[in-house]
C-alpha cells in the first residue's frame, strides 16, 4: 500500500516540484493550499508532469478549526511535508506582524494536528536566511546562528527552535531542511516559479524582465566585499530541493535518523554571485539584460552559501543541475507562460 503524505503549500514553487517527486517515487500525495501565494493552475501542471492528479484541499491552517477538521477527517498520513509560509525578506520587513502571524500561528495548528493523530513524520521547510550575515564559510548545520536579518529569516529561527521543543515532548521525527536559493523549473515545463504578485526573488525578476514583463531590473548592492560587488548566493534547482525532501521522508519512514530532530542543509555547496547568474542567463538564452545597479536592499546578507555534506553522506543526497541548467529551465518556462 502507498504511503500517504500531506504537502502543505502544495500549489507553491517548491511544494509543487515535491509532490511531482513523491508521486513518481510511488507516494500518495494530500496537497493542502489556500492559494494566497499561489495559482490553482499549478494543479494541472503537476498532473501533466506525472501522469496523475493530486487531491487537493483549500484550508488556510491559521485556521485552527479547520485544520482541526482536516486532521480528524485524515488519520491515515504517514507523513507531512510542511511548506505553507510567506517567504518574502523585503515584504516581511515592511510588515512583520503579517509573517509572524502567518508563518508561525500556521505551524503551531499544524503540530496541533500531528501530534493530536499521531502522525510520526514532518519534514519542515527551512531556509539558509536562519544563518545571517555568518563570517565563516561555507555554512554548515552546526554553525551558530546569529541575531536574523529579517522577519522571515525570524520566522525561520522560531519555527526551528519550536519544533526542538515539539520533539522533547511528543515521539514525533521531524527534519528541517534548510534551503539555500532555489531557482529554475522543472525540464518538462509545466511547473515552475509563478510570483502573484512582482517579484522579488532573482530569477523570475530576470525572466520577466528578459521576455519584456519589466522594462528594467536592479542588482541590489554593487559595493558588498564580494569579488564582483554583488550578493553571493548558493543557487540550487528546485528539481534538487524537492528530490532532497523525498530522500528526507524515506530516512525517517526507515528509521535511519540517530535523532528525533535533525537539520540539513540544502545547496549546491558553490557561491554565485547575482552578477554571475545574470551572465549565465544571458548565455544560455541568448537574451542581454537591461540592468542597474542599484542601492542595498534592506535584509540581505552579503553571502552565504553552504556545507552540504551531511545530506550527500546521510540522505544519499546529490544535486544533478548545474547553474546553466537552472537558468535555462527558468527561462524555457517563462516562455510557456507567455505562449
Amino acid at each position: 500500500m502507498k504511503k500517504k503524505i500531506l504537502v502543505t503549500g502544495g500549489t507553491g514553487y517548491i511544494g509543487s516540484h515535491t509532490i511531482v517527486d513523491l508521486q513518481q517515487h510511488g507516494f500518495e500525495v494530500i496537497c493542502i493550499d489556500n492559494f494566497s501565494r499561489s495559482h490553482p493552475r499549478i494543479l494541472n501542471g503537476i498532473a501533466a508532469v506525472s501522469g496523475m492528479p493530486v487531491q487537493h484541499i483549500n484550508i488556510d491552517l491559521c485556521d485552527a478549526e479547520a485544520t482541526r477538521a482536516f486532521f480528524k477527517a485524515n488519520t491515515d498520513i504517514d507523513g507531512v511535508i510542511h511548506f505553507a509560509a510567506y517567504k518574502s525578506v523585503p515584504e516581511s520587513v515592511a510588515h512583520p506582524q503579517r509573517y509572524y502571524h502567518n508563518n508561525i500561528e500556521s505551524l503551531l495548528n499544524l503540530l496541533d494536528g500531528i501530534a493530536a493523530n499521531g502522525i510520526p513524520n514532518l519534514v519542515f521547510s527551512s531556509s539558509c536566511s536562519v544563518y545571517g550575515n555568518i563570517a565563516s564559510l561555507p555554512v554548515t548545520e552546526d554553525t551558530p546562528l546569529p541575531k536574523p536579518e529579517s522577519p522571515y529569516a525570524a520566522t525561520k529561527q522560531m519555527g526551528e527552535q519550536i519544533l526542538r521543543d515539539f520533539c522533547v515532548a511528543n515521539p514525533q521525527q521531524v527534519i528541517a531542511l534548510r534551503y539555500f536559493n532555489p531557482v529554475g523549473a522543472h525540464p518538462a515545463g509545466h511547473i515552475g516559479e509563478l510570483p502573484i504578485e512582482k517579484p522579488n526573488n532573482l530569477v523570475p525578476i530576470v525572466t520577466q524582465t528578459a521576455i519584456g514583463l519589466q522594462e528594467k531590473m536592479y542588482v541590489w548592492g554593487g559595493d558588498y566585499a564580494t569579488r564582483d560587488g554583488s550578493c553571493i548566493r548558493d543557487y540550487i534547482h528546485v528539481c534538487d530541493v524537492a528530490h532532497a525532501h523525498t530522500l528526507a521522508l524515506n530516512y525517517l519512514l526507515d528509521k535511519r535518523n540517530a535523532a528525533s530532530y535533525e537539520i540539513f542543509n540544502l545547496g549546491i555547496g558553490e557561491g554565485v554571485s547575482v552578477l554571475e547568474a545574470i551572465h549565465s542567463f544571458e548565455k544560455v538564452s541568448g537574451v542581454k539584460l537591461n540592468y542597474e545597479i542599484g542601492p542595498r536592499r534592506a535584509g540581505d546578507v552579503e553571502a552565504v552559501y553552504a556545507d552540504n555534506s551531511r545530506a550527500r553522506q546521510l540522505l544519499g543526497w546529490t544535486p544533478q543541475y548545474n547553474l546553466d541548467d537552472m537558468m535555462r529551465t527558468a527561462w524555457v518556462w517563462q516562455v510557456g507562460l507567455t505562449k
